[in-house]
């Protein structure tokens, strides 16, 4: 068979696949190849609903197998044709609580041609939490995975994970126990969770929730509030605007309301359940806000395989190092920058935070990469890029600055009706921030003419002229790079910034 010459994909890793096989759907998603921050070659995910009547008859029901069984044909096939070197293949809830969960369990094996893991209770809650570690900076707070039968509950702080808790409170479960009642459903919530004293010990912290029926209520209340970054990765509510919102979607308050056909027929119908779980979750919790995140079991139990050295890399720099590999004219060039403005912005008055320079140096390995774009569309190219990318260890403020530097890098220093949206995301320090560092950027780039050598040898500094605050010291060698476009763009930075700005060769 002959290779794809493709160069978008990185080199030296090969494709790898896991098969999710969960309560409600099973889930196909082939990764580019095991690293810090793998991106999603294929997924494709078939609702059966295999904890449908668990509860009930004690069995996996026989329609939902037999439809299962034909996913894994075609999951096998896809992950063969997409040249998978290696699949994994998970078990949750469903398949090891059911009577046949094992005769279903052994036909999946000889469908796949391996071994299916079927993980515990305290398994699952394990690696939701790795996906967690692999996906936020910072983690601290109790991680929560909601799935079809059960839902996992696990501290995690930082990169220590606690041992976690499985309860008989998934979406589809919770639904027959209540007979479809939310108001019976919140007093079996009531009754199991009443259980999980890990969660007296979250009050103040994060909770981060997993689940693809969670995924859905983030997604609706997007939705419902129009806002403009439509990204499940680190959308976050504070508790009480969680605990209102779910209270609407409970009593189907706003069922009418169109943000409710943003979410798919098959998701629809278990919302309310999964809003009492989350409201009775975070009711005895109080956390100081709760995130919604993309990244669960599959992601955490590839990231348990990775070397230690691989897991101790930032996962948003990673990404963003790969992208400027994939897609910069110089990669070498993008690095420079991240290292110059680094030195740079003490001089305009700027104390970066340890989470602001992850994100200027981000701004900086991302800011080419949509040099191909036609002249007129490269910021607009890079905004979307960058907002919609698949970027995990960020916050959507820090994607929003990320996406505006280098939007402003681009099409100048003031806000218009494309910036103006995504702004509304990021606080005001964070905007002007933005704007400096695509102020710098539009120097950098006319200078070195986007590519490496230049931009290491040239530096703000302080100025002795009465009439100027810093002076761009230029060594001699590179004078005939100054023309009258780029004293343009150090002026625009100049009347950005208040201060007096000149050019010295040196």
């Amino acid at each position: 068979m002959v290779e794809s010459e493709a160069q978008g994909r990185l080199p030296g890793i090969a494709p790898v696949s896991v098969v999710d096989i969960g309560s409600n759907s099973i889930r196909l998603v082939i990764y580019e190849g095991m690293s810090r921050s793998p991106a999603m070659l294929f997924n494709e995910k078939v609702m059966c609903g295999l904890g449908k009547g668990l509860a009930k008859t004690g069995r996996m029901d026989p329609a939902s197998v037999e439809r299962a069984l034909a996913a894994l044909h075609r999951f096998k096939a896809l992950s063969k044709q997409a040249r998978a070197s290696t699949m994994f293949a998970l078990a949750t809830a469903a398949a090891r609580e059911a009577e046949n969960g094992p005769d279903f369990i052994h036909q999946a094996e000889m469908i796949l041609g391996q071994k299916v893991r079927v993980l515990t209770g305290e398994e699952e809650a394990h690696f939701s939490a790795l996906g967690i570690v692999s996906g936020f900076a910072d983690t601290d707070g109790i991680v929560g995975d909601l799935g079809g039968g059960s839902l996992e509950l696990i501290d995690v702080t930082r990169l220590d994970v606690g041992k976690g808790i499985t309860l008989p409170l998934g979406g589809i479960r919770l639904s027959e126990a209540s007979g479809g009642s939310p108001a019976q459903a919140r007093i079996v919530a009531r009754k199991y969770l009443r259980t999980a004293n890990l969660l007296k010990k979250g009050e103040g912290r994060a909770f981060y929730a997993v689940g693809g029926t969670w995924r859905a209520l983030g997604a609706l209340h997007m939705e419902a509030q129009n806002y403009p970054l439509h990204m499940i990765q680190g959308y976050e509510l504070g508790f009480s605007d969680a605990m209102d919102f779910l209270t609407d979607v409970v009593t189907a308050k706003d069922q009418k309301d169109p943000a409710y056909a943003a979410i798919s027929k098959s998701r629809r119908n278990l919302l309310p359940f999964g809003a009492v779980a989350l409201q009775e979750t975070i009711a005895i919790m109080r956390p100081s806000r709760v995130f919604f995140s993309a990244q669960g079991v599959r992601e955490g139990y590839l990231y348990s395989l990775l070397p230690e050295r691989e897991k101790a890399r930032d996962p948003l720099l990673s990404a963003a190092g790969e992208l400027a590999i994939l897609r910069a004219r110089s990669p070498e060039h993008a690095r420079e920058l991240a290292e110059w403005t680094g030195r740079m912005m003490p001089l305009f008055g700027v104390t970066e935070t340890p989470e602001e320079a992850r994100y200027r140096e981000t701004a900086c390995l991302l800011a080419d990469i949509s040099w191909r774009a036609h002249p007129d569309y490269r910021g607009l190219q890079a905004l979307n890029l960058i907002a919609h990318g698949t970027f995990i260890g960020i916050t959507h403020p820090g994607r929003a600055f990320i996406a505006l530097a280098n939007y402003y890098r681009f099409e100048g220093l003031s806000d218009d009706a494309v910036s103006s949206s995504l702004a509304g995301i990021a606080p005001p320090r964070m905007r002007e921030l933005a704007k400096l560092l695509g102020g710098l950027l539009r120097v950098a780039y006319l200078f070195s003419a986007s590519m490496p050598g230049v931009v290491p040898h040239i530096a703000f500094r302080k100025s002795s002229q009465p009439d100027t605050d810093l002076e761009l010291a230029v060594p001699a060698d590179y004078a005939e790079l100054a023309g009258e476009r780029l004293d343009g763009r150090l002026q625009q930075l100049a009347k950005l910034t208040g201060r007096k700005l000149a050019f010295r060769f040196l």
